[in-house]
């Protein structure tokens, strides 16, 4: 089995970087930024958004409840202000069974 060296991970990501993760407009990010409390990512010396894993975490949480579950801005806010973590478990299954299933199309493609 060849090498895989392990990737580093950043400690902070540029809104570009998050866009694309969520695969949405910079301007999704500011507006959901400026909608959700929880969402306050550092700024550096020219003013640009430096985003933690937490802030991530907080965005993908944001996403899956607005965009695949179809909550309204006022709905999601209101999951994240009680605290319950059906979402957050349920978004973390989901995200476990992608990445399993990323695995096995792989798995395919190198065994066909």
């Amino acid at each position: 089995m060849p090498y895989k060296p392990k990737q580093i991970e950043k400690l902070y990501y540029n809104i570009s970087e998050v866009s694309k993760m969520f695969s949405v407009a910079p301007s999704l990010i500011r507006f959901w930024e400026s909608e959700f409390d929880c969402l306050k990512p550092k700024k550096n010396n020219n003013g640009n958004r430096q985003f933690t894993k937490s802030d991530i975490n907080q965005l993908r949480l944001i996403h899956h409840l607005v965009k695949k579950k179809g909550y309204t801005l006022a709905g999601a806010k209101e999951v994240l202000k009680s605290g319950n973590n059906k979402p957050q478990s349920s978004m973390e299954v989901v995200n476990s069974l992608e990445k399993v299933k990323e695995f096995l199309l792989e798995l395919k493609k190198n065994l066909g």
